[in-house]
């Protein structure tokens, strides 16, 4: 019951799947910034924006924010699911997850909608 829930009856593979590729993409841009930062010793913001400014690394940006939220929504669901449960806390065990995921949906939205802008927006 709690599966068809809180995770809209979606298989374990598809989370297993999202949550690996998205720390497959996490862990490339990471490369990628650490990668640019190192080969320019003396950075200055004209190359960090000139950088950011290249479609491909604003894609990926954009690819890293939203598999962040993935990721995130996963992992915090699992946590959820293991220690807010009936027998912990009793009937509302229910509520509590679908509130602390409702919180995470809304500052998800906000940062994604945050991150467009910055990406995006006029400079």
């Amino acid at each position: 019951m709690v599966t068809a829930v809180t995770n809209w009856g979606r298989s374990g593979l598809y989370d297993w799947l999202v949550q690996r590729l998205s720390a497959v993409v996490l862990a490339v841009y990471t490369l990628v910034v650490l990668g640019f930062i190192l080969t320019h010793p003396g950075l200055t913001y004209a190359e960090w924006s000139g950088f950011y400014d290249q479609l491909w690394m604003r894609v990926l940006s954009l690819l890293v924010l939203l598999s962040t939220i993935a990721h995130g929504w996963i992992g915090l669901w699992g946590v959820l699911t293991d220690y807010i449960t009936t027998r912990m806390i009793g009937d509302s065990a229910l509520a509590l997850r679908m509130t602390a995921l409702l919180i995470y949906a809304l500052i998800s939205i906000t940062f994604l909608v945050w991150g467009v802008e910055i990406l995006w927006g006029a400079n």
